[in-house]
């Protein structure tokens, strides 16, 4: 019997960016897309409202960023898995995002393997 598929909320403040990761899960079984947000101020009301087991999180968002949300969610739920996925990848951004408990580091851009290797590798709760 396959494992059910796993929650995902996609946090990015680019509307193709989350067009194309809602693309990418949707076409693996794996994954159910259960949100989207443009900022971190919303990705805390997703995830109080549909706790998803995965956020993919930008970094840089208007409002408030990514290494932001991803301290208030880790307060929030910690057992959801954040990945961050960003197109500044500085040195401080990997060191913070991780020591703030990121489960993983996405650089854009990436390909699809790269999102379903890396989102499926996560444990589960």
């Amino acid at each position: 019997m396959p494992a059910r598929s796993r929650s995902v909320l996609i946090v990015d403040d680019n509307d193709v960016m989350r067009t194309l990761l809602r693309a990418i899960l949707r076409s693996d079984n794996q994954f159910n897309v259960v949100g989207e947000a443009r900022n971190g101020l919303a990705a805390l009301e997703m995830v109080r409202r549909h706790q998803p087991e995965i956020v993919c999180l930008d970094v840089v968002m208007p409002e408030m960023d990514g290494l932001e949300a991803l301290r208030e969610i880790r307060q929030l739920r910690p057992e959801t898995q954040v990945v961050i996925i960003t197109g500044t990848p500085s040195a401080g951004n990997v060191q913070e995002a991780m020591s703030l408990g990121a489960n993983g580091f996405i650089i854009k851009p990436f390909n699809a393997a790269k999102i379903l290797d890396t989102l499926a590798a996560l444990p589960r709760p």
